[in-house]
């Protein structure tokens, strides 16, 4: 395996992988107990959560620039919103809470949902998008990659990285995102390998 083919892997697992493993940790409720740690989480995965939006817009790189563009967007706006809601509902009613300042946390809860709704719903499209761009190119060995990805960016939306349906979900972004690579990358090696080469002549020009 190539150095760039294995970093490209890397890029599509790691940040779900690292979400669910963090999410097996994360606390059910916000509670005066939990607060700091809540807060502490939620710094530590600020620049974790934008990274998903990377996988998406790879696997449609070699799908037409219109494509690429709209996976673009869509993951811009996820990253963008998405990140509201942990900044709000993560490090802000955490802090306040750890403060001692709960009853404040209903509104940045609220604000932050709303926001993360919308970062949501981006990346769900992004992942059909991206995942429909593979099975029209690669017909029957993308659908298991796909399906899982769809799966994840459902669970996302409604379970965050809660355990356990979140780090289901998680688990399922990395898994499909693998398997779709996987297929990209084969189906490239083959046309590779299928495109002829120009001979050189045995002949040296003097």
């Amino acid at each position: 395996m190539h150095a760039r083919s294995a970093l490209l892997y890397v890029t599509v697992a790691l940040p779900p992988l690292v979400l669910a493993a963090i999410g097996v940790t994360h606390p059910i409720h916000l509670t005066s107990a939990s607060a700091e740690y809540w807060r502490n989480l939620h710094i530590a995965i600020l620049p974790i959560f934008p990274l998903l939006a990377f996988a998406p817009w790879i696997l449609v790189r070699g799908a037409g620039v219109v494509l690429g563009w709209v996976v673009g967007v869509l993951g811009f706006l996820y990253a963008a919103f998405y990140t509201a809601l942990d900044v709000l509902a993560g490090i802000g009613a955490g802090g306040l809470a750890y403060d001692g300042m709960g009853m404040a946390t209903s509104t940045v809860f609220g604000l932050g949902n709303h926001l993360g709704e919308v970062g949501s719903v981006a990346f769900i499209a992004a992942v059909v998008v991206s995942a429909g761009s593979c099975i029209v190119r690669f017909r029957t060995a993308a659908i298991p990659g796909s399906v899982l990805v769809s799966v994840g960016a459902i669970l996302f939306l409604n379970a965050h990285i809660y355990f356990p349906f979140g780090v289901v979900g998680q688990l399922c972004l990395a898994l499909g995102w693998v398997w779709l690579y996987f297929v990209v990358e084969r189906a490239a090696r083959v046309h590779s390998a299928l495109r002829p080469h120009p001979v050189e002549s045995a002949a040296q020009p003097r």
